[in-house]
């Protein structure tokens, strides 16, 4: 089942209210995101360059510490890479342990590549929704680390060299800019060259291109959101205590255990606040972190 976080539209025809009365913490996006920079006329107005290309990878090559052999590509978006990456895998099953991250399966369904075990693994590292780290590999291996940046010591970019191995990076989590769709595959040149050629010269747009370079040059804006979302997951381990168990997660979101998942959504849905359930887990319930006006919101709602 294709479930995710976010439809807020559906809950809003569930239990009610205008959008801006509603708190989401159904997502695991950074709610204090990367301040805007000024754009140009140019920005909007004229098809992406080679320059703006250039400087965006240079400055991912520099954040990610990616090896000198490995190629960075920029796409629309993660999720736009991840419904085209059954393309580079070899033929026969593929493994996806679960559960985990929704999207990966449903792109290799509709490519007519069944689960199972094969020469071709996706990992989501930290995985969603539990925030494991995996260190499998196989002949071709997705590492999908969307979630990652909280925790750059545990990231495998030093795989990317080696043919058969992609790394998926996404910009909207951690930098909490999700609308402006931009992701990064990284991995060995002769791998990723089918998928350059399937997402074209112009993927990213002018916009993207300019505030993801200006984003990833400023590591002293990572080290200080680092800092302030682990004090808050902590925060919110601390609200959530009362009601469950922790069952894992990383610093932008939490998987709780709690006696019953839909009773809590229903309860925190009355109270206009969107948490996450799993229609594979009857316990599960994952909760973002709330943006700094929202903490009272969420207080009131657990007592």
């Amino acid at each position: 089942m294709r479930d995710h976080g976010g439809g807020l539209a559906a809950a809003r025809a569930r239990w009610g209210g205008e959008a801006a009365e509603w708190l989401d913490l159904s997502t695991g996006i950074n709610p204090v995101p990367y301040p805007l920079p000024d754009l140009i006329a140019r920005d909007w107005q004229a098809l992406p360059d080679a320059d703006a290309f250039a400087a965006l990878e240079a400055a991912a090559r520099a954040f990610w510490d990616v090896p000198d052999a490995a190629m960075v590509l920029a796409a629309p978006g993660a999720s736009a890479l991840i419904a085209k990456l059954p393309m580079l895998a070899p033929p026969g099953p593929v493994r996806i342990p679960g559960p985990t991250y929704n999207e990966h399966a449903a792109a290799f369904r509709a490519h007519s590549v069944p689960e199972g075990q094969g020469d071709a693994l996706v990992v989501v590292h930290p995985n969603n929704p539990d925030g494991r780290l995996s260190s499998e590999a196989a002949a071709f291996t997705v590492i999908d680390e969307s979630f990652c940046d909280v925790t750059p010591e545990a990231t495998r970019i030093a795989e990317a060299a080696a043919p058969g191995r992609v790394v998926l990076k996404s910009f909207g989590k951690f930098w909490g800019l999700a609308g402006l769709r931009l992701g990064f595959a990284i991995g060995h040149p002769g791998t990723l060259a089918p998928l350059a050629e399937a997402i074209g010269p112009w993927a990213v747009s002018g916009p993207a291109l300019r505030i993801g370079a200006r984003a990833l040059s400023d590591p002293g804006w990572a080290r200080a959101t680092r800092a302030r979302l682990a004090t808050d997951a902590a925060r919110l381990d601390a609200l959530m205590a009362p009601h469950g168990a922790l069952a894992g997660g990383t610093d932008l979101f939490r998987l709780w255990s709690v006696p019953d998942a839909e009773s809590f959504a229903e309860r925190m849905g009355r109270a206009r606040i969107l948490v996450r359930t799993f229609p594979y887990s009857g316990t599960w319930v994952r909760l973002g972190l709330p943006a700094p006006g929202g903490w009272a919101r969420l207080e009131a709602a657990l007592c």
